[in-house]
């Protein structure tokens, strides 16, 4: 309700009644000028005397402030560092990247820190150089759509309105990006331009990550010329000290208080028994799974509608927001963990890093049982990255075994190719290469302290807080494939929510969550048409905005065209939320549904194949009518062959060329009028 709406007089108030409303109106005024007026005279008679003490009162807030170490260059004085590497991480992979540059710089007699930006002053990289052969390394992941990572926002925030002189810092950007976006690597080419533009000096040209390739070469080969530039620099060279030095060092916890043990928290201890908002990815709350259908009819695949209970949690979303859930590994997986490496999982213990001065104490919260860490801490499914096979390298009693970590880590060709084909295209986890290499077997603790963290996993929400307040919509598919191996490798969260049974007392109904804002918004007036393109589980965002169009038309107000191009393989298998659709259409909310079924003919269908055969239609809401349109669903083809249709829609009806219509588009982005919500 607008606050224009709450404040309007009720029109069935009569003449003679707004009269005598006005009457006592003016006597409630003359009432209170004169009260106000007495007892703003009464305060500066008594108080008048108390000016002086004003300037006590913010000595005193500081005090219950908390104190802060931000200034990162004290720290690195303090423990004699000169390489700082900051991360800009999502999703953790920067974090791990910024790790290995600050753990390599002692091979070459320098020392280095990893760093959160969230967690210092980045004004101070003004005076970097008071600290000898300084260096600032920056490992920036680009998220969403050229956005920085939630960690990197402050600090893109004071690049941008920065004047600071940066001409005594030197630096070096690795950028971390995905090809299939239309902004690919847009966080690390920003920061390594307006470093220089700052004065700073480059020291090694900026690194471009592709994780649509393979991410883990991209870095490597970035490193093993960036140490060399490092070394020419500052006049120094490699110690030859190539041993893997332990990061933590690992305290088992015979006799514990049970109740200080951490049983899966991501943040305070017991904060899943005593929930306090507001939540966040350090705080999650536990969401009741109240409903878990499945969507499609037939076919190998299943697709699950989901709906988290987020009543008294104070937790707000839009239409168009994303769903962070906390996911649990397959006990099954991690049994086989503790089986092959013979452990007993239930053991105690805590990992304490052994810099005593680093911000980070654990690499996950302690103390907690090995199969705590190895379900809810520990990325254990996905491939690992040739600095875990590095360091394991050393426990393979077999020498050749042992020969083929290193060589697998190594920055040869032929160890990269080796790397590519054995572990990455065959997708062999950790579990996997423990089975393939007999003679491989580290001590759990060492493992544990090389794994990444197990992230959340993000969803567009599929439902509008205006109908559903106390409910948030999941649309998913379940991942599941056949490896080179032969193995059979299951998505973590996909297949962890599809086992989520509702009305079940317990966790096995409860789901971590917080949600995550987004730009994906509907237009700010409801009159404005749009356009959704959206096939598969990219429909999911388009259920929200139709509830919400929907609602509004209820609401009296007037709503533009609201058309959808929707796609799935076959029409009487995998056509997600049919009866809905077919409601909102009937009941003149959705006023264009465009469904292609890819494989229901010869040739395959898409929607972009749609919206060519509607090209007119399209045109006119986009040009005449000012329509926003909006892409979900896969980044690799369907977003890119979408966005190539509408060059071809604009260059034929706006009589342009092709340049000029892909300049139009790019407009359309830069003005909130085309947005992705895509992955890949």
């Amino acid at each position: 309700v607008s606050a224009m709406g709450e404040s309007s007089m009720d029109p069935t108030i009569s003449a003679s009644d707004s009269t005598a409303q006005q009457d006592s109106l003016f006597s409630m005024m003359d009432v209170f000028l004169i009260s106000l007026i007495t007892g703003l005279f009464t305060y500066w008679f008594f108080f008048r005397k108390k000016k002086e003490e004003v300037p006590d009162l913010p000595k005193m807030q500081t005090v219950a402030a908390p104190v802060r170490d931000s200034s990162f260059i004290e720290k690195m004085k303090k423990t004699g560092r000169n390489i700082v590497v900051f991360y800009g991480s999502q999703t953790g992979t920067a974090e791990e990247f910024a790790n290995r540059l600050s753990k390599d710089a002692h091979r070459y007699g320098l020392r280095g820190m990893a760093a959160d930006p969230e967690e210092y002053d980045l004004s101070d990289l003004s005076r970097l150089s008071e600290i000898d052969k300084s260096l600032a390394v920056f490992c920036m992941a680009t998220y969403g759509e050229g956005d920085p990572t939630d960690n990197a926002q402050d600090f893109y925030d004071w690049l941008q309105e920065a004047d600071a002189d940066l001409s005594g810092l030197r630096f070096a950007v690795f950028g971390l990006g995905n090809k299939t976006y239309e902004h690919f690597n847009a966080m690390g080419k920003y920061v390594d331009k307006r470093l220089e533009e700052l004065g700073a000096q480059r020291i090694f040209e900026l690194g471009l990550g592709d994780d649509d390739g393979n991410l883990e070469e991209d870095f490597i080969t970035w490193r093993e010329q960036f140490w060399p530039a490092v070394c020419e620099h500052f006049g120094v060279e490699a110690t030859g000290e190539e041993s893997s030095i332990r990061q933590y060092e690992l305290v088992v916890h015979t006799d514990v208080n049970m109740n200080k043990v951490y049983t899966g928290e991501m943040g305070r201890l017991k904060s899943y028994e005593n929930q306090k908002p507001p939540f966040d990815a350090k705080n999650p709350f536990l969401a009741q799974v109240t409903e878990n259908r499945k969507l499609n009819e037939g076919g190998e695949r299943h697709l699950m509608h989901l709906e988290l209970d987020i009543s008294n949690s104070k937790i707000r979303y839009e239409s168009g927001d994303h769903v962070a859930v906390y996911p649990a590994n397959d006990s099954s997986l991690v049994n086989q963990i503790g089986e092959i490496l013979g452990t007993d999982l239930d053991t105690v213990m805590s990992l304490n890093n052994l810099d005593e001065e680093s911000n980070k104490k654990h690499p996950f919260p302690c103390p907690t049982s090995y199969r705590t860490a190895l379900t809810y801490y520990l990325d254990i499914t996905n491939p690992p990255r040739t600095n875990v096979l590095y360091e394991l390298a050393q426990y393979a009693s077999d020498a050749g075994e042992q020969e083929r970590l290193r060589k697998m880590a190594s920055s040869a060709a032929e160890g990269k190719a080796l790397y590519l084909s054995w572990v990455v295209e065959a997708r062999r986890n950790i579990l996997a290469i423990l089975q393939d290499m007999p003679s491989l077997r580290p001590p759990i603790d060492h493992l544990c302290e090389l794994l990444p963290r197990l992230q959340a996993r993000y969803y567009s929400i599929a439902s509008s807080s205006k109908v559903h307040p106390n409910s948030i919509h999941i649309c998913a598919v379940t991942v599941e494939y056949e490896t080179k191996t032969g193995r059979l490798n299951k998505g973590v969260a996909t297949n962890w929510l599809k086992n989520k049974v509702p009305d079940q007392n317990g966790s096995s109904s409860l789901v971590p969550m917080y949600v995550r804002k987004s730009q994906f918004r509907l237009p700010f007036k409801p009159s404005t048409p749009v356009i959704m393109i959206g096939p598969g589980t990219g429909i999911a965002p388009f259920i929200g905005f139709i509830q919400e169009r929907a609602w509004l038309k209820e609401q009296g107000k007037e709503v533009g065209e609201t058309v959808l191009y929707y796609g799935c393989r076959h029409e009487h298998e995998d056509y997600l939320y049919r009866e809905e659709l077919a409601r909102f259409q009937k009941e003149g909310v959705l006023t264009q549904l465009n469904v292609a079924f890819s494989r229901d003919q010869a040739e395959k269908v898409y929607v972009q194949h749609l919206l060519k055969k509607n090209k007119e239609n399209v045109w006119k809401l986009v040009n005449e009518g000012m329509a926003h349109i909006y892409v979900c669903g896969d980044a690799r083809n369907m977003a890119r062959d979408v966005q190539n249709t509408f060059y071809e829609i604009v260059s034929e009806f706006g009589n342009m060329s092709q340049p000029q219509a892909v300049d139009y588009v790019k407009k359309l982005m830069t003005k909130g009028r085309y947005s992705l919500d895509v992955w890949s």
